[in-house]
């Protein structure tokens, strides 16, 4: 038998051993405790230190994001205490520079979104199908005229303007041109008067000077703003077979800012913009590439529109013309065949019959209708301008000149017809344009030309 005492000092090998024969003095009774395994202590400790030492690193994190590396390196992140500079709205004056920011604040509410509908045909149901597209635009005076690009608001059944602060009215198209890509909306703001824009002048631009441009792209991402440098000024390029004199910008354009104002560094409309071209006429894919036109080339045609409701200084021949090659019996393989000349118009006082081929106009080659029409609205000719026509008539060539009226004079188109019709004996040149135009635009409008956004 044995007490707790001797099974507590025999089971441990440091225990002092008394003296043989020495009394042993009495322990106070120790209770029961299972023999510790090697290590276990120690373990302990260890997982300890690594707490203390998660919670030291997250104290430091929570305090500042101070990291001490064990004594030998510091990192520290810096915060800078500077207080963000105020943009202060100011005016546009011309005669100061302004910042990008300050252009914003400027002309943030001069710009305008414009969402329109286009009547796109009819379903199986004949119901009507519309399509929604969406553009930019700027105010023009403070009664409420506002400029945008032709194609935004073309054939459209409803217009909507939208300003910055959310206040959205409904526009008419006061007028529009297609050969310049311009329009004009009017809404009513009733008594409240809206902020115009400041009109500079695109012909002081040179190439590297700083511009920008306030709009909607992708018709979602309202009132953005982006900025560059003019790229090339009177460039030349061809939209839809219609010739324009742009200003090359590095902008970002993309649909739906179409219509925008582009600014100067002064903050001052200095052209439209207009249009984006992603690939070069032999499919090279191309980016930062964007154009406007020149406010100085459009800036009175504007007027003009917002006192007539079109502009009146458009070179008008009062004729109907065609290819010749379709009409054998002219005797003619090229040229502008005559289908139709106006009683009383510009080419009648001329001299110039229907079955007449125009094969020059002025000192421009003509092979086929859309010379003529190209000719016409290559901005060459004005209202009142005198040009020499050179025709051929039985096969006989002669010359006569010609006083171009204006588009005041042109009669109203007429009234769309529900079916096409069926083309009269000498008309079917006629009925045969009037069908795949309609065709194509149905086409166009249904599928989008422009996409979602113009």
């Amino acid at each position: 038998m044995y007490n707790d005492n001797e099974r507590i000092n025999s089971g441990s090998p440091y225990s002092p051993q008394p003296e043989s024969g020495a009394p042993q003095p009495e322990q106070p009774p120790v209770p029961w405790e299972e023999p510790r395994k090697p290590g276990r202590g120690k373990a302990k400790k260890v997982v300890a230190g690594v707490l203390c030492g998660a919670l030291l690193i997250g104290g430091g994190f929570g305090a500042g994001w101070m990291v001490k590396d064990w004594g030998k390196t510091e990192t520290e992140v810096m915060v800078s205490s500077r207080k963000p500079v105020e943009v202060q709205t100011v005016a546009v004056t011309g005669s100061e520079r302004l910042s990008f920011p300050e252009i914003y604040k400027a002309n943030i509410d001069s710009c305008v979104s414009i969402n329109t509908s286009t009547l796109a045909g009819y379903n199986f149901f004949n119901q009507p199908v519309e399509v929604p597209s969406a553009g930019s635009g700027f105010i023009l005076t403070a009664d409420g005229y506002i400029a945008t690009n032709c194609h935004v608001v073309n054939n459209a059944t409803s217009v909507q303007v939208t300003l910055n602060d959310g206040t959205t009215y409904d526009a008419q198209v006061v007028g529009s041109d297609a050969d310049y890509d311009i329009a004009v909306l009017k809404v009513d703001p009733g008594e409240t008067k809206l902020k115009p824009v400041v009109v500079g002048t695109s012909s002081k631009m040179n190439v590297g000077d700083d511009v920008c441009t306030i709009g909607n792209p992708l018709g979602e991402l309202t009132f953005s703003m982006s900025e560059g440098i003019v790229s090339c000024i009177d460039r030349e390029i061809n939209l839809e077979g219609t010739p324009f004199n742009m200003i090359q910008i590095t902008s970002a354009i993309n649909p739906g800012n179409s219509g925008g104002p582009l600014f100067n560094a002064y903050g001052e409309v200095v052209g439209i913009v207009t249009a984006k071209t992603s690939q070069s006429s032999n499919g090279t894919s191309a980016e930062g590439l964007g154009f406007a036109i020149p406010i100085d080339d459009v800036m009175a045609m504007l007027k003009d529109i917002m006192e007539n409701g079109q502009v009146t200084s458009h070179a008008y021949m009062a004729v109907t013309v065609s290819d010749a090659a379709r009409y054998p019996q002219s005797g003619m393989s090229s040229g502008a065949y005559l289908v139709e000349v106006t009683e009383g118009g510009p080419a009648d006082k001329a001299g110039l019959q229907a079955g007449d081929v125009i094969t020059m106009l002025g000192t421009t080659p003509i092979t086929s209708q859309q010379d003529v029409k190209s000719a016409l609205g290559s901005k060459t000719y004005k209202a009142g301008d005198t040009a020499t026509v050179t025709y051929v008539r039985e096969g006989q060539v002669y010359t006569t000149d010609l006083t171009f009226g204006s588009t005041t004079e042109k009669p109203a188109d007429p009234e769309p017809q529900a079916s096409i019709q069926q083309p009269q004996q000498g008309q079917q040149d006629r009925s045969y344009d009037d069908y795949y135009g309609d065709m194509e635009d149905f086409f166009n409008q249904f599928f989008g030309r422009y996409g979602r956004a113009s």
